[in-house]
């Protein structure tokens, strides 16, 4: 993305589709920059008598007709923003027109026709973004909350471009910015061997650094949930019905069902929202001994899953499997993610589903043990109790405190964190050490270097072009 070349001193004016391509009852083209009012004056004619649109208030709509020249586009109404009270902090155009693609690309057309240039991905965002509309951490949230699924996610990203998170870490640089400025007074008294800076308040500062840093990094596990989707793997041996159980919770033939044991080879995933939140399943493939080398690559995937997965579904045969074999294979499951820290280990939860129960005749053995161990009985062929698995899903997870404004959900924001806490840490020991305040300042300015990555208070062309460059063109 080459978008980075914008200057708020000398802005161009650009146009795009604001809304998905395609026929659709309405369409909106944006516009935005300094000559958005002169050049939409030229293609627009006001119904009645009206004022000109460059003599019309901010924040008013217009009914008229787009014309090239002497021939009617289209009938439209036009929303007019002056700078800077508009989404992108300069004067800006909405015309929504009709949904026809020809009425679409003749408007784009013609504002080209007048020297406009075309948008790239995010670079309305962008433009709000360099004109301090808001900072970077909340233009990223406005593409979560344009790609969100389900209410968790929509909620996590609406806090974020309110600001909740960015506002917390700016206080926290704040802080830290008020003793490097004292830090580096020091510096120029130095040969006068005096402390500006106390040390006892900055150790308190530190440690209330830590603490902040680390529970926002800890967020992050429940961010990456609500954002992308709660994996749940569905595990068992082959042929127990796994395939047939995913295709009855998502109610479609998502995945391929077969008598054949071993038929999945690899992973099959979709999501499914459950009141308000996402859960990403994952069907995957049997756990057996196999000689098959792609068969045991996706015994290999499975496991992955397993690791990676909030909530593991093993299902079983009624009609075959007795408790002990269950037992046995659920200790094999727990000793094969043993190596997983054991906050990891212990968030994971195990749903146990008798499965085909359309051929039973009689109660199963061990019925007892079974309703113990809390299984549920389904026959996924005809999805008969499948709706008490979505019931238990929808308890299972915790509903979260959502309204919490601090959740970290972006993988660029936990890294900034980390590194933010390498550097806190850094300073700690450097005063551990009595080591010299010109070498305290080194790590304080890095400290304040990551948290403003988070904001944009620090940033680099090449930060923008990966963040703006996911946008959609038009936003």
């Amino acid at each position: 993305m080459n978008a980075f070349t914008y200057s708020p001193d000398k802005p161009t004016t650009i146009c795009a589709l604001a809304t998905p391509a395609g026929n659709g009852a309405i369409a909106v083209v944006r516009v935005s920059g300094p000559d958005s009012v002169s050049v939409c004056e030229k293609i627009f004619e006001p119904a009645g008598k009206h004022k000109k649109l460059s003599e019309e208030a901010s924040h008013t709509i217009h009914l008229g007709k787009i014309k090239d020249e002497e021939v009617m586009v289209d009938e439209v109404l036009l929303s007019l923003f002056r700078k800077p009270h508009s989404y992108t902090g300069e004067d800006s155009v909405e015309i929504s027109c009709h949904g026809s693609t020809y009425i679409q690309q003749k408007i784009i057309e013609l504002l080209l026709k007048y020297g406009l240039q075309m948008a790239r991905p995010g670079e309305f965002t962008l433009r709000a973004f360099m004109n301090g509309k808001f900072d970077l951490s909340q233009a990223e949230a406005v593409a979560d909350l344009i790609a969100s699924r389900s209410r968790a996610s929509h909620q996590l990203a609406l806090n974020q471009m309110r600001g909740g998170f960015s506002n917390r870490i700016k206080d926290l640089r704040k802080e830290l910015l008020d003793f490097a400025s004292l830090i580096e007074l020091e510096l120029d008294f130095s040969e006068e061997d005096v402390e500006f800076a106390d040390r006892k308040d900055l150790r308190a500062l530190l440690l209330k650094l830590k603490s902040e840093i680390e529970k926002l990094k800890a967020s992050f596990k429940l961010g990456n949930v609500m954002k992308n989707g709660v994996p749940v793997a569905i595990i068992g041996k082959p042929n127990v019905g796994k395939s047939t159980l995913l295709n009855a919770i998502l109610n479609e033939d998502k995945a391929l069902v077969s008598e054949i044991p071993g038929t999945t080879r690899d992973t099959i995933e979709d999501v499914l929202n459950i009141q308000g939140q996402s859960f990403r399943f994952i069907d995957t493939a049997g756990l057996r001994d196999s000689s098959d080398k792609i068969e045991n690559m996706g015994i290999q995937r499975t496991f992955e899953k397993i690791d990676s997965a909030k909530v593991i579904l093993y299902v079983f045969d009624v009609s075959t499997t007795n408790c002990q074999e269950i037992k046995d294979d659920l200790k094999e499951f727990e000793e094969h993610i043993s190596h997983l820290p054991g906050s990891v280990l212990k968030d994971k939860k195990f749903i146990l589903i008798a499965n085909k129960t359309d051929q039973l005749v009689e109660a199963p053995k061990g019925f007892k043990s079974l309703v113990e161990m809390e299984c549920i009985f389904i026959s996924a062929k005809r999805k008969e109790n499948v709706n008490l698995i979505i019931d238990k899903l929808s308890t299972l997870i915790e509903k979260e405190e959502y309204e919490d404004l601090s959740i970290v959900s972006s993988l660029r924001h936990f890294e900034a964190l980390s590194k933010s806490l390498e550097a806190v840490e850094a300073i700690e020991k450097a005063f551990e050490e009595n080591l010299p305040s010109d070498l305290v300042a080194i790590d304080i300015k890095q400290a304040l270097h990551y948290l403003g990555e988070i904001t944009g208070q620090v940033t680099t062309d090449e930060i923008l072009g990966n963040i703006f460059s996911r946008f959609c063109v038009g936003k």
